[in-house]
């Protein structure tokens, strides 16, 4: 059986509105529809794409809803035995049950697994709670599984090819670095810098001297330049890649000793040389008047 399009199945539900859009006017259309529905037959989609929810920004909600309860229904459906699961709100189901709610107001619509799953993508990926690797996946899965296009997946939610395209190629990060930008230990602009490191090792490696080093998306980017030109120079050489991150990192020890650019070019995982700058007569006698207390 062919599979159904994602645009076919949400453009017969929601007449091509946004979700967002559509969620409210559900809310206020359908007064009839909201109920008070007890916290113990309500249960999370497992499929929803959001795995990451902010615990502090949960608490301040559960706050809020103890003091002015829960304005916004959440949507459900019916599932099996005599349970509803959750289409729309999570989240703030999570703070209702932080709250200590026994019930909350729902908007209970009966909808397909399939229309589930689609909804809750497009869901978080337009009122973007996603984190970027949530995001590039969510996207892939609009692509794979519900057969869109990049150009018809940008569309739905209102973001540009280029977003899109740009967001998937973080899936292809060594898979330690993905989760260092889960963890917002680097940006999703430091991962797609390196996306230029080839090797998975060596990547990993510099997202750990970005984040200990605290480097820009700016600086990363010309570290990553310098350091794939200087490859190209020693192509020849025999030259472990690792290595390239000890030099560069010997290279900054040094700097800070010395208060002058250093460069190491290695012809070798043995030999090389080491390369300091000097910017004037005086400045050339300070590091010779340096490198004299050296013993």
């Amino acid at each position: 059986m062919a599979k159904k399009g994602l645009g076919k199945g949400l453009n017969s539900l929601f007449n091509e509105e946004d979700i967002e859009e559509v969620t409210s006017e559900i809310t206020k259309s359908s007064e009839g529809d909201i109920k008070k529905v007890r916290m113990s037959l309500i249960e999370p989609n497992k499929k929803q794409p959001r795995r990451h929810f902010d615990e502090e920004k949960i608490t301040a909600l559960a706050d809020s809803i103890k003091e002015h309860g829960l304005i916004q229904p959440i949507i459900i459906t019916p599932s099996d035995n005599n349970m509803y699961k959750i289409v729309a709100g999570e989240r703030r189901w999570r703070a209702a049950k932080k709250a200590n709610l026994k019930e909350i107001p729902a908007v209970i619509r009966k909808y397909s697994e399939e229309q589930v799953a689609e909804i809750a993508l497009i869901e978080n990926l337009q009122r973007e709670d996603l984190n970027p690797i949530e995001e590039a996946i969510a996207f892939q899965k609009l692509i794979n599984e519900y057969g869109l296009k990049q150009e018809e997946a940008a569309e739905k939610v209102s973001k540009s090819r280029t977003a899109v395209t740009n967001s998937l190629r973080l899936l292809k990060l060594e898979d330690r670095v993905k989760q260092m930008i889960i963890d917002e230990m680097i940006s999703s602009g430091h991962g797609r810098a390196l996306l230029a490191i080839a090797d998975p090792e060596l990547q990993y490696t510099l997202a750990m001297k970005i984040f200990d080093n605290k480097l820009s998306v700016r600086e990363t980017e010309k570290l990553i330049k310098s350091m794939l030109s200087e490859k190209k120079e020693r192509k020849t050489a025999d030259i472990d890649p690792q290595m390239v991150i000890i030099y560069h990192q010997l290279e900054d020890r040094i700097k800070s000793i010395i208060g002058s650019k250093v460069q190491i070019n290695a012809k070798s995982n043995k030999k090389g040389k080491i390369e300091i700058e000097y910017y004037s007569e005086e400045d050339l006698e300070r590091i010779v008047s340096l490198l004299e207390t050296i013993k």
